[in-house]
C-alpha cells in the first residue's frame, strides 16, 4: 500500500519523538490521604550529552524532510505543494518546540562545552517557533505558507487589472532599465499592491510566532532572533547600532551625491535638495541597491567601459557557464569542486511551465553535501555576482556538512552571507580582463572612482536597508509598533535610515514591508547588514594571508592557495564555536569592524566629499 508523504512524515516523527521527563510508574495508587509524589529523577550531564546526540540524529532526518518539501514548494508553487510544506513545517515546529522544552531540565547543570552549545543552538534554531497549542501551531504553519505563496505568485496586471500581467522579474527589469518616471512609478505601485492582502495574515503571523517564542522562554520573536549572536539581545542591538555609526557618514556622502545627479535627470522639483529621495528612482524595487542607475550618476563618462553585461551576452554565457565561472573562482583557491549532483539538481533558469520563487538561494537539502542553488539566471553582471554569493553558502555547507547537524550553520548568520560576497571583492577589473569579460582598463584615478562608485551603489547604498528591515520587525514583534501603524512606521524607518520616501501617498491599506520577500517569508535580515561589513573584514584578512600589498580595493586573491587555506579553516568550524572564535580564525580579531570597508572606499570618499561641497546634504 502506498503511503502519502504526510503519513510518512508523521510516522517518522512519532518514531523520533524525544523521551519526555520521567513520569511516575503506572501502578495502583495508594489511598489519596497517604499518597506521596515520587521525586523526579534528577537530570545528569551524561543524560544531557545523550539528549544532544539523539537530537542531532533526529533533527537531521526532520530538517531533511522539511528542506525537501520547501525545495519542491519553491520550485513548483501550487496549492498542493504549499499545503505539503505547511504540514511538514507544522510537524517540525512541534518537534523542536517539545525538544526545547525538554532540554530545559538540563538548565543549571555543568555541561561540557559541546553539549552546552548544542542546547543553546537548539533554543535559537527556529526563526518561526511553534506555539504549544496544536490549533495555533497549525494556523501558524498555514499562515506562513500562504504569505510566501502570495509573494511568489504576485503579479501586476495594470491599474484596471486588464493589462498584461507582469511578475516581479518583469517589473524589476522596468525599475532597472527605464528612465521614464511614470513607467517607474507604475511598476513600483503595481508591485507594492501585491502585498496588501498579506497585512491581516502578517498580523496573525506576529501574534502566533510571538506565542511560540514565549512558550520557549523568550519575550517575543525579535528577542529570540537577537539571542543567536553569542551575546544578549540588548548587547547585539547595541552592536548593530555601533557598526551603523561607523558607516553612516559614508552612506550620507553617497546619498548626497546621488540625489544631486538624480535631480539633474528628473528635475529639482521631483528630487529636491535636502529631502528624501523618492523610492522609485533608484533602479531597484526596494531602493535597497542603486547599481542600476550607475549610468545616470557615472563620475567620468567616456572612460574605459565597465559593461560586463554585454560581454556575457556577446560571448554566449548561459546560466550553467556563469555558474562554472563562479565555481572556478573557489577551486582556484584550492577548494574542492562542487559535486556532480549540484549540476543535476539545481534550478538555474526560470521554467516556462510553472510558478517558482526566483529569489536566489543556496541549499544542502539533505544536510549531507546535497548542494544546490535556486535562481532564474540572466546573463548580467548582477547575476554573476549573485552566483558567487550563493556559491559562498554552498562552499560553507560542503566544508561543515560532516559536523553534527546543529553545527551545520554559519558562526553567525552574517558570516554565511559574507563568504561569497568577500570573494566578489576580488572580481577586480584585472580579474575580469583575465576572464575575458572586460577590455583593457587603464589604471588611473578616473577609472578607480568610476569602479568604486559602481561598487558603492550596491554595497554602501544597501547598509541602512539591511539594518532597518529587522529594526522595524523587532518593534513590531515587541508591540512597540501596533498593526494599525505598520505602514506608517515602515516609512518612518526608511526615511530615518535611508533618506528614502514613498513616491505616492501611502495609507494603512498598504503593507509595503510585505513587498520585500524576507518579510512574508519570515527570513531575518540583519544578517545581510552584517555581511556587508564582514565581507570587507574577510577580504582584508584574505589579502593579508595572500601576502598582497597595495590598496585594498585593488587586491584579488584569485588563484591564491594561502588565502584559500585561511578561508577553509573558518568554513570548517561551522557553528561549533562562538562567532568571535571563527572571526579570529579568519582575521585574528574578535570584534566585527567596518574599518576595512572604509579603507576600501577611501578613494571614493575623498572624491565624494569634494563633489558635495556647497550641496545641501542630509534630509
Amino acid at each position: 500500500m502506498t503511503r502519502t508523504p504526510q503519513s510518512l512524515i508523521r510516522a517518522a516523527l512519532a518514531a523520533l519523538s524525544l523521551a519526555a521527563p520521567a513520569a511516575s510508574a503506572q501502578t495502583t495508587p495508594a489511598p489519596a490521604a497517604k499518597a506521596t509524589p515520587a521525586p523526579a529523577a534528577k537530570a545528569t550531564p551524561a543524560e544531557a550529552k545523550q539528549f544532544a546526540e539523539k537530537l542531532n540524529a533526529d533533527l537531521k532526518q526532520l530538517w531533511t524532510r522539511q528542506a525537501t518539501a520547501e525545495w519542491i514548494k519553491s520550485t513548483y508553487i501550487t496549492d498542493d505543494t504549499e499545503r505539503n510544506a505547511a504540514s511538514v513545517n507544522e510537524e517540525v515546529m512541534a518537534y523542536v518546540n517539545n525538544a526545547i522544552k525538554d532540554s530545559r531540565r538540563f538548565d543549571g547543570l555543568k555541561l561540557d562545552a559541546d553539549t552546552a552549545r548544542m542546547l543553546h543552538l537548539l533554543r535559537v534554531s527556529q526563526t518561526l517557533p511553534a506555539p504549544a497549542d496544536a490549533r495555533q501551531r497549525s494556523e501558524l504553519a498555514a499562515t506562513a505558507a500562504k504569505l510566501e505563496g502570495l509573494y511568489g505568485k504576485g503579479k501586476y496586471c495594470g491599474k484596471d487589472g486588464k493589462g498584461k500581467c507582469r511578475d516581479l522579474e518583469e517589473l524589476s527589469d522596468v525599475m532597472a532599465e527605464s528612465r521614464d518616471a511614470n513607467a517607474l512609478l507604475d511598476a513600483w505601485t503595481g508591485w507594492h499592491a501585491i502585498s496588501r492582502p498579506m497585512r491581516p495574515l502578517y498580523t496573525q503571523l506576529v501574534n502566533l510566532s510571538n506565542a511560540g517564542a514565549q512558550d520557549i522562554g523568550f519575550n517575543d520573536l525579535g528577542t529570540l532572533w537577537r539571542s543567536s549572536y553569542d551575546m544578549t539581545p540588548a548587547e547585539f542591538e547595541k552592536e548593530a547600532q555601533r557598526l551603523w555609526g561607523q558607516v553612516k557618514p559614508m552612506y550620507d556622502e553617497l546619498h548626497c551625491y546621488v540625489r544631486g545627479r538624480l535631480a539633474k535627470q528628473y528635475g529639482e522639483a521631483a528630487v529636491p535638495a535636502g529631502k528624501p529621495i523618492p523610492a522609485h528612482l533608484l533602479g531597484n524595487m526596494w531602493a535597497q541597491e542603486w547599481n542600476n542607475i550607475y549610468p545616470l550618476v557615472e563620475p567620468f563618462p567616456g572612460q574605459a567601459s565597465l559593461d560586463v553585461d554585454s560581454a556575457l551576452v556577446k560571448q554566449g554565457y548561459d546560466a550553467q557557464k556563469m555558474v562554472k565561472l563562479g565555481e572556478k573562482f573557489f577551486t582556484s583557491l584550492g577548494l574542492k569542486p562542487l559535486p556532480q549532483t549540484f549540476w543535476e539538481r539545481s534550478q538555474f533558469t526560470k521554467p516556462r511551465d510553472r510558478d517558482v520563487v526566483c529569489h536566489a538561494s543556496a541549499w544542502d537539502v539533505t544536510y549531507d553535501n546535497d548542494l544546490r542553488i535556486k535562481m532564474c539566471i540572466k546573463p548580467t553582471e548582477e547575476d554573476l555576482v549573485t552566483i558567487h554569493h550563493e556559491l559562498g553558502h554552498d562552499y560553507y555547507y560542503t566544508y561543515y556538512y560532516k559536523l553534527p547537524v546543529l553545527y551545520q550553520a554559519g558562526a553567525n548568520d552574517g558570516f554565511h552571507e559574507a563568504i561569497g560576497d568577500a570573494l566578489t571583492l576580488s572580481i577586480t577589473p584585472a580579474y575580469l580582463q583575465q576572464a575575458g569579460l572586460l577590455g583593457a582598463v587603464e589604471k588611473n584615478e578616473k577609472n578607480v572612482i568610476n569602479l568604486q562608485l559602481k561598487d558603492a551603489l550596491e554595497k554602501v547604498a544597501f547598509l541602512p536597508f539591511g539594518l532597518l528591515v529587522d529594526q522595524w520587525r523587532w518593534d513590531v514583534f515587541s508591540g512597540k509598533v501596533k498593526p494599525a501603524d505598520y505602514n506608517k512606521s515602515w516609512w518612518a524607518m526608511r526615511t530615518k535610515y535611508q533618506g528614502i520616501a514613498a513616491p505616492v501617498a501611502r495609507t494603512e491599506q498598504d503593507f509595503d514591508a510585505g513587498a520585500k520577500y524576507h518579510v512574508p517569508a519570515n527570513v531575518p535580515y540583519t544578517r545581510y547588514f552584517l555581511a556587508r561589513i564582514l565581507q570587507f573584514q574577510f577580504h582584508k584578512a584574505l589579502c593579508e594571508a595572500a601576502g598582497i600589498k597595495g590598496p585594498l580595493n585593488e587586491c584579488s586573491i584569485y588563484g591564491n592557495k594561502a588565502a584559500g587555506q585561511r578561508l577553509q579553516a573558518m568554513l570548517e568550524l561551522g557553528a561549533s564555536k562562538p562567532w568571535p572564535d571563527a572571526l579570529s580564525a579568519m582575521t585574528g580579531t574578535r570584534q566585527m569592524d567596518a574599518t576595512p570597508m572604509l579603507e576600501y572606499f577611501a578613494p571614493l570618499r575623498r572624491w565624494l566629499q569634494e563633489q558635495n561641497k556647497g550641496q545641501k546634504c542630509g534630509w
